[in-house]
């Protein structure tokens, strides 16, 4: 018998909980007699989500791991830390939100036991404004062109990856980046299951555009030199357009004598190249603190309480075998 582990990362879910919680308990009579088990992250709510998934394991001790970092790292990091601490040989992660529909885990599921180490739940259409859609319609292209061909037009993240894979992602480490694109980049041929995703009935999204600004810059940064190679040429079409403007005010005064004047177009040249200088500096900056932070090796979470409190063997095992980006108190 194999084991079915879900990761929900949970920040702010107080008003979600009491419907996503039973929905996923539901499923365990669906997965062909694997056992299941739930791992819900707190990443540092400062709701009352926690002491909500504390009676939840209390009622389900057998079903239900919660996990509780000691601030708010992300989810990413959330996710990263489910990881750790799941013990199945299939691992699922969905949004605590239930804007996803945690009955396509069965779908997933058979799909697994048929051998297919990933499946993605893409995302058809979405019931959300136009400005969201717009925004996530233009990363995911970009992300398409860009960074990793082939990558779902609608994007994912609601997933079942084998351990295989989450053993690899484990392994990897890294802490600016996008789990998701992640697990594409690794390779294992996808199968897509296509769904609409639903609005949001429940509480506040904190999803923010700064934090989506973050990944999407965590995205190229991680996955694409797209940013460089751009700054390149354009710092080359620069440099010729400089070049032949010289030679324009060379050869004017050259053959009239007659000098060039023009104070202002000079200030607009002056202002022009150094807010594009300012700009191909950001990005490399960008790029350098990314290479910095990793350098640093300072853990992408922290684990405050955890319950039940005993590590099971595969978490230890990925612990002891290098995972020291991890602190676990």
């Amino acid at each position: 018998m194999a084991r079915v582990s879900i990761i929900v990362p949970v920040y702010y879910n107080e008003l979600n909980l009491p419907e996503t919680v039973p929905r996923l308990l539901a499923l365990a009579p669906e997965f062909d007699g694997d056992d299941l088990e739930l791992v819900f992250v707190d990443d540092g709510s400062g709701d009352a989500s926690l002491a909500a998934l504390q009676a939840w394991h209390a009622r389900e001790p057998e079903r239900v791991k919660v996990v509780a970092l000691s601030r708010n790292f992300g989810s990413m990091a959330a996710i990263l830390a489910g990881l750790h601490v799941a013990s199945g040989d299939v691992i699922g992660m969905i949004a605590a939100d239930l804007q996803d529909p945690p009955e396509l885990f069965i779908d997933m599921h058979r799909h697994w036991r048929a051998g297919t180490k990933v499946v993605l739940a893409v995302r058809a259409d979405r019931e959300e404004s136009f400005g969201q859609k717009l925004f996530a319609n233009t990363y995911y292209g970009l992300m398409r062109r860009f960074a990793l061909p082939g990558y779902p037009p609608g994007g994912f993240d609601f997933f079942m990856i084998d351990r295989h894979v989450a053993d690899e992602i484990v392994r990897i480490g890294e802490k600016n980046t996008s789990l998701m694109s992640l697990i594409f980049w690794l390779g294992f041929s996808p199968v897509m299951l296509p769904y609409v995703r639903r609005a949001r009935r429940l509480g506040r999204s904190r999803w923010t555009l700064a934090k989506k600004i973050k990944l999407f810059v965590d995205s190229f940064v991680a996955f694409s030199y797209a940013p460089i190679r751009a700054l390149s040429a354009f710092g080359a079409l620069m440099a010729v357009a400089a070049f032949a403007y010289g030679l324009y005010v060379l050869g004017v005064w050259a053959t009239t004598g007659i000098p060039v004047r023009g104070f202002a177009p000079v200030i607009i040249v002056l202002a022009f190249t150094s807010g594009v200088q300012m700009l191909m500096l950001g990005i490399l900056g960008e790029y350098l603190w990314r290479a910095l932070d990793e350098s640093r090796r300072r853990p992408p979470f922290v684990i405050d309480r955890q319950w039940p409190p005993v590590l099971g063997s595969r978490a230890e095992a990925a612990l002891d075998a290098g995972s020291r980006r991890t602190v676990l108190r």
